[in-house]
């Protein structure tokens, strides 16, 4: 009967080491069920040409980038300058995707800070997004030349990220 205390004090322990653990995981690192995975298929209209549409197999034995933005969000605008350098180097194509936002939003959200893209898809409804996994925006992934994503970051890129993560990878699928 004495020891009756022992067990909530167990218990608690072992809840405090669960979250001790939990604390420690970055919440950028979210694990995407679609790594190693063909990238989904789509054809979206463009944002600067409405009339034409973009398709994801036009991308087919490239090496790409995917970075899914919208006019409203405020974390693209803190990523936005880092995308825009990255298109000055060229190492792969940039595809954005403008992700349940306004086409005249974008457009003049991109006059405005620059238009780091090579060609922006309009997802206005969210279903491409859905089918990628979109947690939020903005969200990068990386697509090899087979069509198979082999990254995603969540956020906004930062120069560590992009120096640090995605270039070496980017280096090492375009070899």
């Amino acid at each position: 009967m004495k020891r009756i205390w022992l067990i909530p004090f167990v218990l608690f322990v072992i809840l405090l080491a669960f979250l001790a653990a939990g604390l420690t995981h970055d919440p950028h690192k979210i694990p995407s069920p679609l790594i190693g995975k063909q990238a989904p298929a789509f054809d979206l209209p463009r944002l600067n040409s409405p009339g034409q549409m973009f398709s994801s197999s036009q991308m087919k034995g490239k090496v790409w980038l995917l970075n899914v933005w919208a006019s409203w969000c405020v974390s693209c605008r803190e990523e936005h300058p880092i995308l825009v350098d990255y298109a000055r180097s060229l190492h792969v194509p940039l595809i954005g995707l403008d992700y349940k936002d306004t086409s005249p939003d974008a457009r003049m959200w991109l006059a405005q800070f620059g238009d780091p893209y090579g060609m922006v898809a309009v997802d206005s409804d969210g279903h491409v997004g859905i089918n990628y996994g979109v947690y939020g925006v903005p969200e990068t992934y990386v697509i090899d030349r087979n069509g198979t994503i082999v990254d995603k970051h969540i956020g906004p890129i930062t120069p560590r990220v992009m120096t640090e993560e995605l270039l070496p990878l980017i280096k090492r699928l375009s070899s």
